[in-house]
Formats: C-alpha cells, sequence, structure tokens
C-alpha cells in the first residue's frame, strides 16, 4: 500500500465537532439568517430582513461601468491588490465622509470587505475571552454575532428615542470595573440605528464621547445609514469630534449595492498597521473589481444624487409602515418613529413573546424579526423589528394588517378574551 493511500481505522466513529475551538461552541447562526429561508417565499410579505431596495439603481449604468472596467482595465481589476485597499478609493471615500463633517487622511482608511470585515478585525485585535464590549439594547445583530465568536461578554446599555442614555453608559462602566472585568470598546450606531431607527442626538454624542475619552474607552461608531435621513441631515459623526478615541466604519452597502461587498475603517494612525496586518491574514486584499467599480462610479456618476433617490424611495415606504401601524396596531403597541434608514421597533405588551408568536405570523403570510435577536442575553421577548426597506408600500400596508391580526389575536388569547373587532 502506498503511504500516500488514506488508511482505515477501526474504532469509535469520528466526532468531528470535539476536535474544535472553544471558541467555536458559540457559533451560531442568527435569528434573521434562519428566518430568510420562510421569508424569501413569495407569498410571504418579509418585514424582516434589512436588504436595500435596488430597484432603483440604474443596471444600465452599472452594466456599462463594468464593461468599461474590463475593457479598459481588465488586467488591474483582475489581479491581486494593495492590502490597504486602492489610494484612489479612499481618496473618494475622504469625500463621502466630509458630508458627515469628517475631515480624514486617507492613509487612515483600511477598505475591507462590507464593514462586517471591519467588525471583525476590530474585534480579533482586541478581544480577549471574558473581555467586556458595551453595546446600545437592542444592538446590531451581526456586531452581537461577532463579540460572542471572540467570547466577548456583551454587557447592553440603555437606549430611548434619542439614542444611547449617557447616564445609563457611565452606570455601566462603573458597574462592569466594579466587577473587576475589563471594557474593551463602546459599540453603537448613531444614525437610524439598527434594530431600533432611532437617532443619536448631537449633545448626547459630544457627552458619551467625553465619557469614553475620561473612562479611556474606545468607541467603533458603525455608520451604514448616516447618509439616509429622510426630513433633515443626521447630526456630525462622532469621528469628527474626536480623531484619536474613536474607530469610525463605513459602507456602500446602503448607498450603492451591497454585493459589491464595500466597507471601510477609518482608525487612529496608531492603529492603521494592526488593522492591515489583520486584515491581510485573513483575506490577503480587498477585491480590486469591486473596488475599481465603486470607484469609477464616484468619479462618473451622480451619486450624491442617487443617495437622494434612494432616500426618496425609503420615506415613501417608511411612511407606508408607520401609517399601517397606526391604523392597524392596537394601542397597547408603540414603536419607533424613525427619520431615516431602514427599520421600526416595536414594542408590545410584555406578556407577548413575539419569538413564539413568529409560526402563527408566517401561517398569516408576514415575517419580522423577533426582539431576542438584538440582545445577546435573551432580553426583548416582547418586541419586534420591522424592515421598510424592500417591500412595495402596497405589500408594507398589507403585512402590516396582517401582522396586526396576529398581535390582537395574540393579546386576545393571552387575556383570555377570544372576541376580537377588526
Amino acid at each position: 500500500m502506498s503511504d500516500l493511500t488514506p488508511r482505515l481505522h477501526a474504532g469509535a466513529p469520528l466526532r468531528l465537532e470535539e476536535r474544535f475551538a472553544s471558541r467555536a461552541g458559540g457559533m451560531q447562526a442568527s435569528e434573521i439568517r434562519s428566518l430568510f429561508a420562510v421569508a424569501s417565499r413569495p407569498e410571504i410579505v418579509s418585514l424582516a430582513g434589512g436588504m436595500p431596495n435596488l430597484s432603483a439603481l440604474p443596471m444600465d449604468v452599472m452594466a456599462s461601468l463594468v464593461h468599461d472596467l474590463i475593457s479598459r482595465n481588465g488586467a488591474e481589476a483582475l489581479q491581486y491588490g494593495n492590502g490597504q485597499g486602492l489610494p484612489k478609493l479612499r481618496e473618494q471615500i475622504c469625500e463621502v465622509m466630509a458630508l458627515e463633517g469628517i475631515h480624514a487622511n486617507a492613509d487612515d482608511i483600511i477598505v475591507t470587505t462590507g464593514s462586517q470585515q471591519a467588525l471583525d478585525l476590530i474585534s480579533r485585535i482586541f478581544i480577549d475571552p471574558g473581555d467586556v464590549v458595551l453595546v446600545e439594547a437592542p444592538s446590531y445583530v451581526g456586531a452581537l454575532g461577532t463579540f460572542k465568536q471572540y467570547e466577548a461578554q456583551v454587557v447592553h446599555v440603555e437606549l430611548d428615542n434619542q439614542g444611547l442614555v449617557p447616564e445609563a453608559l457611565r452606570q455601566a462602566i462603573k458597574s462592569v470595573r466594579s466587577s473587576g472585568r475589563k471594557i474593551k470598546f463602546l459599540y453603537l450606531i448613531p444614525n437610524y440605528q439598527n434594530p431600533s431607527g432611532v437617532l443619536l442626538s448631537a449633545d448626547r454624542r459630544t457627552e458619551i464621547l467625553e465619557i469614553c475619552r475620561s473612562e479611556s474607552i474606545f468607541v467603533v461608531e458603525d455608520n451604514p445609514y448616516g447618509l439616509l435621513g429622510f426630513d433633515v441631515p443626521s447630526p456630525n459623526a462622532m469621528r469628527s469630534e474626536d480623531s484619536e478615541n474613536v474607530i469610525y466604519l463605513g459602507s456602500f452597502s446602503k448607498t450603492i449595492a451591497p454585493g459589491l461587498r464595500v466597507g471601510w475603517a477609518l482608525v487612529p494612525s496608531s492603529l492603521k498597521e494592526k488593522i492591515v496586518i489583520a486584515s491581510e491574514s485573513s483575506i490577503l486584499c480587498p477585491s480590486n473589481f469591486t473596488q475599481m467599480t465603486i470607484s469609477n462610479y464616484l468619479a462618473d456618476q451622480p451619486w450624491r444624487d442617487q443617495i437622494a433617490t434612494f432616500c426618496g424611495l425609503y420615506k415613501v415606504r417608511r411612511d407606508a409602515m408607520l401609517e399601517s401601524l397606526e391604523t392597524h396596531f392596537p394601542a397597547s403597541a408603540t414603536w419607533t418613529k424613525p427619520g431615516g434608514g431602514f427599520y421600526v421597533w416595536v414594542n408590545l405588551p410584555p406578556e407577548i413573546d413575539t419569538k413564539a408568536m413568529m409560526p402563527k405570523a408566517i401561517v398569516a403570510k408576514v415575517a419580522y424579526v423577533p426582539g431576542t435577536a438584538f440582545y445577546a442575553d435573551g432580553f426583548g421577548t416582547w418586541a419586534m423589528r420591522l424592515s421598510y426597506c424592500h417591500p412595495t408600500p402596497e405589500r408594507i400596508r398589507e403585512g402590516v394588517k396582517a401582522l396586526a391580526g396576529v398581535v390582537k389575536t395574540e393579546i386576545a388569547r393571552r387575556n383570555g378574551n377570544f372576541e376580537l373587532k377588526s
């Protein structure tokens, strides 16, 4: 028998999970991912996923951009690239961030495969098992999954209609440190937050920055929705006030197209080298092809007008959702009224379990995300996130009406009253 021939050994069957690293035990599919197979069925009105609506993106323009890119610069576009990202694109990213008051050096930008990769890199560099990450309550499910993967302890900080509550942040810091645990950073989404849709007020931004500077805690500012305000512009980015203690994450997924997977991290100069090394060890380099596609789009197309078009499209859908909630949902429910972004956060009476209610909603042909997906500790059973970005206004109205019927039935069942009024 050749030494290269596989040998079969008798004995107990191989249990691969026994060989996993300890951190693999915390890897679980998110509740949103588990919903996709059901929510993607055509008969279901999906108010679950936060997929950007690309119906307003000029596909003929994108096709022409890609054709010209390959025809003129195919050899470069399809080759390996710079581990930090294309210099031209990084300069253009500076122009994009300037719309929110950020004056940055392109050399402090690292292009990533979506901002999700940037979250992973930051977590890999900063988090040791057992370290604490402070996050809003509720918070982005993708971030929670990343922090869990690196075995962080997530501590939620209260959120209200003006965003993260500064006094609650002070109390959380005090509580964590009194227990002897180490805080690595505060993670937050200040603009039209996912999942709540809440906008962090300008005065709170300043106060939170002051708290974190005084306590030597990094701020990770995740900002995919900042340019998607419907009524008034969002306040300047937190990074515009503090270039040394804020790590800023941006993305073209919501303002151009998520399939291109181009995001970035703007970091303090002292952190750049570590982030680049971590990125190179992960992906070697971001895609030249998608970077050059984005760069040519920014150079040749009226991208500010395109963002305005997206804002108009999402505002109509936001209005349809809020009007439908007001018309159909019971008086015992409350919800946020976002000024931009993709999401509305709905609170139901505390006895309602939105995760347990989900199968009934699917039977009624509507899907949402239960609130527990956005907490690290199983909190939020009475809440749900509704997304208005993708369905048409008509489908949103249809879905909210159907969901309202499910909610009213569940409330009546819990209260022992089965005679419902329409």
